[in-house]
């Protein structure tokens, strides 16, 4: 149980971070921000890659796979918290399924 929770709590940060990290050229870019939102984008991407390293895979591309169905979560509380904007059922069931796929891909059974 220890690892599933250390495991999600990696997952969520590294998906907080590359979200925030990408939203910091998103306001630079499209919402005509200063340039001094890629600082602190820079340092976000760099952590969000950091915190990827951190989970118990063997293989990089396992971690990664099961990190996109935490993003995809994630990005719909952003949307939510951020942006102000409600998902709708479609988006949830989505999530949800995504959810559960990544939770068979870091957590199945492994044969040698």
């Amino acid at each position: 149980m220890a690892q599933v929770l250390t495991t999600a709590f990696i997952y969520i940060g590294a998906a907080a971070a590359e979200i925030a990290g990408s939203y910091a050229f998103w306001a630079w870019f499209r919402l005509s921000k200063s340039a001094w939102w890629l600082a602190p984008g820079i340092l976000l991407l760099a952590l969000f890659a950091f915190l990827l390293t951190r989970i118990d895979s063997e293989f990089a591309g396992r971690a990664y796979a099961a990190y996109g169905g935490v993003y995809i979560a994630s990005s719909l509380v952003w949307l939510k918290l951020v942006e102000a904007r409600v998902p709708d059922r479609w988006d949830v069931l989505g999530a949800a399924i995504c959810l559960i796929g990544a939770a068979v891909i870091i957590f199945g059974p492994r044969s040698s």
